[in-house]
């Protein structure tokens, strides 16, 4: 095996490894999160056919012969080139992008739905603060949801921009001082997912994570319980 293939291997290997694991966004646990990760793949998909067409340009004008053209031709050649190059390509890539993008990103939004569960988020250096109002229980640094459940996010902040993201249950949306935004996320199964302020905000805005931990829907109606008898005692 040369030198280089070595090299290719290597790097095929590590970069695979990154495509799975607790902060993933190509490893979906849910819905919302599988059209972030269908996003992902088309722009990646249409970004290589971009790089293997203008890298089939680039070989070819290296290999044709040159000879002398008069302005005239220069003018033609140069006005495909733009033409194609220059609008044709853009507008098709785009055009591809929108029409997968748009449905998928429609997908994503918090539209009614009676069965999703309200969850307010309260971000601020280097915490979040997490409240459900209907059932009046705190926690900090934790959320709890059930499996198979639309949950709404809604988020804010006390002091700075920050970003509340939980890559594998959904995208990601900014916390901003005065101001409400919503996101929608959903687990498929139980388990952990790591969630993270996706938004530099400071000197320990590595440290500003959170997790949210998945409930069968029994599990999920004993954790509520469990937290109310806590505050009886």
């Amino acid at each position: 095996m040369t030198r280089v293939a070595e090299v290719f291997l290597i790097f095929s290997v590590l970069l695979l490894s990154g495509c799975s694991g607790y902060y993933s966004t190509l490893d979906p646990a849910g819905p919302y999160a599988r059209s972030v990760a269908w996003i992902w793949w088309g722009m990646f998909i249409v970004a290589t056919l971009v790089l293997f067409g203008v890298c089939g340009l680039w070989w070819y004008a290296m290999r044709k012969r040159s000879r002398d053209y008069s302005d005239l031709e220069v003018r033609r050649v140069l006005n495909r080139f733009i033409l194609a190059g220059g609008t044709g390509l853009p507008v098709v890539a785009m055009t591809v992008l929108l029409a997968f993008g748009i449905p998928e990103g429609h997908k994503m939004m918090p539209w009614p739905d009676a069965r999703a569960l309200h969850i307010d988020v309260h971000a601020k250096r280097w915490e979040w603060q997490v409240k459900y109002p209907k059932q009046n229980i705190q926690l900090t640094d934790e959320i709890h949801i059930p499996v198979d459940t639309p949950i709404d996010v809604y988020v804010t902040s006390a002091d700075v921009i920050h970003g509340f993201w939980v890559p594998r249950l959904g995208g990601k949306i900014d916390a901003i001082p005065g101001r409400t935004n919503v996101v929608r996320i959903q687990a498929d199964k139980p388990g952990s997912y790591g969630g993270q302020c996706a938004e530099y905000c400071g000197q320990s805005h590595a440290f500003m994570k959170f997790e949210v931990v998945a409930h069968s829907a029994s599990d999920f109606k004993n954790w509520l319980a469990q937290q109310h008898e806590g505050k009886n005692e």
